[in-house]
């Protein structure tokens, strides 16, 4: 009798297992998450996608997402675009659900176009047309577009430092040149802005970038306090940079 009341309970309890697997595959999967987008602020997009470093991704996001808590200013939108809307895993193993897909979605106008390095844009990801033709793209509408550490190769591979002056990771700026024989890369600073275009040495100096672009659009005294908000020490004389124009 114990075994026949084991088997009677085992048949229902598989039949409520099947109806709950049933139950969750005819669920319709949720509409994808957009950040909301306040009137008034510059856009600023971060290109991502598989291998991007953290730091060069989440140096400058903490540092422009942190303007919306300042008075009296144009404060920024902070969003992520990809080519997937499938998470994106980071080189330090970090998943990121991107905001918007640039092959898929209507995307809003990006008036700050931020390229953080990856693990692949001295070689693989330079292959890829259709993230090319996006920087590209941006670009003609964007106020500025900025790059961290190798970020600067996706710039250079679509053509935007041509006629400029950049910068890259430090023990890459030999590879850029070699790469592409036309452009003046520059050793030994931190950052270069030259028109619209600022490019970074990357790492940890990422928010000295960040900064730097705050302090051009808001001022020192905007710029000194989002550095004390992250606990950070900053003073532009004391960075070494080059500014073209």
């Amino acid at each position: 009798m114990k075994q026949l009341i084991c088997i009677i309970f085992s048949i229902v309890l598989f039949g409520c297992q099947e109806k709950t697997q049933d139950k969750k595959e005819v669920e319709p999967n949720p509409e994808p998450f957009k950040p909301e987008l306040v009137e008034g602020r510059y856009n600023v997009a971060f290109l991502i996608m598989d291998g991007v470093f953290n730091t060069e991704l989440t140096a400058p996001f903490d540092i422009f997402q942190h303007t919306i808590f300042r008075e009296n200013i144009k404060a920024m939108n902070v969003f992520t675009v990809a080519n997937t809307n499938d998470p994106v895993r980071t080189f330090e193993g970090m998943r990121i659900l991107p905001d918007y897909n640039y092959l898929e979605d209507d995307l809003p106008k990006i008036d700050i176009l931020v390229v953080p390095s990856a693990e692949h844009h001295l070689d693989t990801d330079l292959e890829d047309e259709d993230m090319i033709k996006f920087v590209q793209r941006a670009d003609e509408k964007a106020t500025f577009v900025t790059s961290h550490c190798d970020g600067a190769f996706v710039l250079a591979k679509a053509g935007l430092l041509d006629d400029k002056v950049s910068t890259t990771f430090p023990s890459d700026i030999d590879k850029m040149q070699n790469m592409f024989p036309n452009l003046d890369v520059q050793k030994d600073v931190l950052f270069v802005h030259d028109g619209k275009y600022i490019t970074s040495a990357g790492g940890a100096k990422s928010f000295e970038a960040a900064l730097y672009l705050c302090e051009y659009l808001y001022g020192k005294e905007i710029a000194q306090s989002l550095a004390k908000g992250l606990v950070i020490d900053w003073d532009l004389t004391t960075v070494p940079h080059l500014i073209i124009n």
